[in-house]
């Protein structure tokens, strides 16, 4: 009966071509319109999970109350020293600020005046008693430096040091360290080469860590979600902002961008670079392949224009289903064209092959329909059944794949049927002189008949001894590995993972209240696997009686000399020479002929100074530029912080409020984790740690562990539906136990061995390349259907016939359009084309040189045509 119907529906297509030719044009039409115009990609890989699982709630609860910390844009910014930083950062922050067209928020985090005032009420006791007796001893320098902000009397701070040395104060070598950096300093300005001076790594008498060269931006964009990159306004507004401030050159600050939306838009941006040369390689290469199969101009044109059909109306339809094509998801393209293209192949094939049996286009058309109706059916059903086992998963991403691309496989079954046949009797394709196959294969099909058995014996011994090997199979579930390290924002994102100091990869927690988060933080701090659980009543300082007395005895002491009530007046190029030969003097003089770190130091600074004396003014100006911006920025801290005041939690500013707790009085608690946060062993231990005193927490290392065993269950649920659902289509179709088995073993073989493969190449699963496995199951089986039902019918000689002709090449356009996916740009559809290309191979090879061998001899043997498989003896 499927025989007979689908040679009638070949039939009335030729009948009726122009009708069935222009009624898929106007489809096709429709479907590009559509497409284009509702075309939709959603790159947030927090969306390829079904927000029905209990870790999805708590994630989404967090999002809701703290939308602010996922919304977001984070500049980071770091420049040569904790000055320029502080500079640049709050030049780009007033400005961004401006534009309230495109931004929502615009902040420093842990910046601003709050901090600036308060800044050493944060530090031990030990380290504000420390610094407030260096900066009173400080005074008269201070005093100079504040009432002289210019290169003069940065001459007379360092005359100073010498009147100390000499009056026995200090010794030489203890201004050995200041010495050199100001020495460095004014030979980088010299040399032409970028150069600053920082006044706090002067004081701290260290250099400064790299915390304090980077200051972070938070920026809330407005999102255009109608654009493909609904955040790239904002990143452009920001790095022209970066661009128009010269930060760069005036700072030397680097602005970098991160976060989800960049980590968004940029991933979207990857995939967007990579897909046009992706599709032009897949679809130039298909056409090449199509000729070597075909060897017919007409007949490809056939085929493509049958395949684009169905291109075009499986993408209006995916778009119509889903809304938004996903990370996983877009990928149906590439599959449709690599496995949609199979059904072309086998129909025009056979079709080949019938037209020299019988050379009457209309009768080889009718002949090609009844003969491997059956067999593109029941292909066509599995493909299809393996794609839908994605659904019932909860692996969003993955189940939208299958149902777009399940829905592809029946749009390429009916365009091969109808369409394609209807070109072939248009453009009238000449007659097939030759038979088809492969001749020169006939010695392998003697050798497997005569020695199947150990062929079988020696493939599933393979299979089984490499079993041990499924051991070692491990699932990287860390998406950022999936991201390209070229991109900023991903590169940018793994720098500051890998710094512990940023907290990157904390997990949060919720409460009903402040009270309960810190009684819960206060526990988790004793948990081996944390670090430290803050909440918004860390940033209320301990001890601050003691450290504010200290504050305001050395705020007593420097008031007069930090607020002077006359400046002098700024120097003239004369006066500024004169103060740079008398300092170079006085040095040379201080340091005599005396040997050590210090005395060195000393003649080096006074080389460097005489030398900018002689130099040009506009050196001099430079030489400024390095020295006194970053002392007048100290100098304004150091009045701001000797200016603290209590802190209470009613006293915090609103905004740090708001990032710990929510509308509703839910506190937040953000756990860190102890060890190397770059290491994913580390970081499954601290999750699970967290986990098991807090079930509802949330964040990166929840989300990375939770979503890898969600995806790894999709798996094997997808998995075990695919293997049920064609199980049960095939044993409907061939009533028989054992030709189901023919069937799924080489399928099975195939899986274990591409799984064997993947760990001796070291190639893991992951969130993309994942879709294989199941995808093998659907793919996999339609090459075997092929030759079980020409074995059933009696066939011989398998390897010869015009079958293997029609699944040699139709495997390698398949496999052409998977290893487009290998070429991407983007590392998660390289690994998914990997895989694809991978599992293939073997599953071709289970067909091809497996499944013959394991069946033997077919009970029924015929002759003549071979039960009308049109096997053949030579090719074209």
């Amino acid at each position: 009966m499927l025989r007979s119907t689908i040679a009638r529906i070949v039939d009335f297509s030729t009948r009726h071509r122009w009708p069935v030719i222009v009624a898929a044009f106007a489809v096709a039409v429709l479907s590009s319109i559509y497409a284009a115009r509702y075309f939709a990609i959603d790159t947030d890989i927090n969306h390829l999970l079904s927000t029905h699982l209990p870790w999805r709630q708590h994630e989404i609860a967090f999002e809701k109350a703290f939308p602010q910390r996922s919304e977001l844009t984070l500049v980071v910014l770091q420049a040569p020293t904790p000055e320029n930083a502080k500079r640049a950062a709050e030049a780009l922050t007033d400005k961004l600020a401006q534009r309230k067209d495109i931004f929502r928020s615009v902040r420093q985090s842990g910046g601003g005046p709050f901090f600036d005032r308060n800044g050493l009420l944060y530090l031990p006791t030990e380290e504000v008693a420390k610094t407030t007796t260096q900066l009173t001893r400080a005074r008269p320098l201070l005093g100079a430096l504040a009432s002289d902000p210019s290169l003069r009397g940065v001459m007379d701070a360092i005359g100073f040091g010498t009147m100390g040395v000499q009056g026995g104060h200090i010794k030489l070598d203890d201004l050995a360290r200041p010495f050199t950096l100001a020495a460095e300093t004014v030979e980088a300005v010299l040399a032409g080469q970028p150069a600053s001076f920082s006044w706090r790594v002067l004081v701290k008498g260290k250099p400064a860590e790299t915390k304090e060269l980077r200051r972070f931006i938070e920026v809330h964009p407005i999102l255009d979600f109608t654009a493909l990159e609904p955040g790239k306004a904002g990143s452009d507004a920001i790095r022209k902002a970066a661009a128009d401030l010269n930060l760069a050159r005036d700072y030397g600050a680097n602005v970098r961008l991160t976060g989800p939306i960049p980590l968004s838009d940029e991933e979207f941006g990857t995939l967007k670079d990579s897909a046009p040369i992706d599709i032009l390689i897949t679809v130039v290469a298909v056409l090449i392949i199509l000729w070597l199969a075909l060897r017919s101009g007409r007949l490809i044109f056939a085929c493509f224009i049958a395949l684009m059909v169905g291109l075009a109306a499986t993408a209006a339809l995916g778009l119509l289903m889903v809304g938004a094509l996903n990370l996983i998801s877009v990928a149906f393209a590439v599959l449709f064209i690599g496995l949609g293209v199979d059904f072309g192949v086998q129909f025009s094939v056979r079709y080949r092959a019938e037209r020299h049996e019988v050379d009457d286009l209309a009768a080889s058309l009718h002949n090609t329909g009844a003969n491997v109706g059956a067999q593109l059916t029941l292909a066509a059903t599995a493909v299809a059944a393996g794609f839908f086992s994605f659904l019932p998963t909860d692996y969003r991403g993955l189940s939208e794949l299958g149902l777009i691309a399940g829905a592809g496989m029946i749009i390429a079954f009916v365009t091969s049927v109808t369409l394609l046949p209807a070109l072939i009797s248009l453009l009238r394709p000449p007659g097939e002189p030759h038979p088809l196959g492969f001749a020169w294969l006939a010695p392998v099909d003697r050798f497997m008949e005569r020695y199947r058995i150990p062929i079988v014996v020696l493939t599933l011994l393979v299979a089984v001894l490499g079993s041990p090997l499924l051991y070692f199979l491990h699932f990287d579930f860390n998406v950022v590995n999936m991201r390209s390290e070229k991109v900023e924002s991903v590169a940018t994102y793994l720098e500051l993972k890998r710094d512990a100091s940023t907290g990157i990869n904390s997990i949060y927690i919720l409460k009903p209240s402040l009270a309960e988060a810190d009684k819960l933080a206060a526990r988790l701090a004793k948990v081996p696997e944390v670090s430290q659980a803050i909440t918004l009543s860390n940033f209320v300082p301990d001890g601050q009686t003691e450290k504010l007395a200290l504050i305001r005895k050395a705020s007593a002491a420097l008031t007069n000399a930090l607020n002077p009530e006359q400046l002098r007046p700024a120097p003239s190029e004369a006066e500024t020479v004169r103060a740079l030969t008398t300092t170079a003097d006085a040095l040379r003089q201080a340091a005599n002929e005396e040997r050590g770190d210090g005395p060195d130091a000393t003649r080096r600074l006074s080389r460097a100074l005489s030398q900018l004396a002689q130099a040009d003014a506009a050196v001099r100006a430079r030489a400024e530029t390095a020295f006194i911006p970053s002392l007048k920025t100290a100098l304004d801290e150091l009045r701001s912080g000797l200016k603290a005041e209590p802190v209470k939690l009613e006293t915090l500013p609103a905004d740090l409020k708001r990032d710990w707790l929510a509308p509703d009085g839910r506190a937040l608690i953000d756990v860190w984790p102890k060890g190397d946060p770059n290491d994913n062993e580390v970081m499954r231990k601290f999750a699970a740690a967290v986990l098991a005193v807090e079930p509802t927490a949330t964040g990166s290392p929840v989300s990375l562990q939770e979503s890898g065993r969600t995806v790894v269950r999709a798996f094997i649920e997808a998995g075990a539906w695919a293997l049920v659902s064609i199980t049960i289509l095939l044993w409907i179709v061939l009533r028989r136990f054992g030709d189901v088995l023919l069937t799924l073993v080489p399928l099975l073989l195939a899986g274990a061995l591409t799984l064997e493969i993947c760990v001796l190449i070291d190639l893991p699963l992951n969130f993309a390349n994942i879709i294989a496995l199941p995808l093998l199951l659907g793919v996999g089986v339609a090459f075997k259907i092929y030759y079980v039902m020409a074995w059933r019918a009696g066939q011989t000689s398998l390897l010869q016939s015009s079958l293997t002709r029609a699944v040699f090449f139709s495997a390698m356009t398949t496999a052409t359009a998977f290893g487009s996916l290998w070429m991407s740009h983007h590392p998660g559809m390289s690994s998914m084309g990997k895989l694809l290309v991978l599992s293939l191979t073997c599953t071709v090879a289970a067909a091809v040189l497996f499944q013959p061998a394991l069946m033997g001899p077919p009970r029924d043997k015929k002759s003549g045509k071979e039960a009308g498989a049109g096997a053949a003896a030579a090719t074209p």
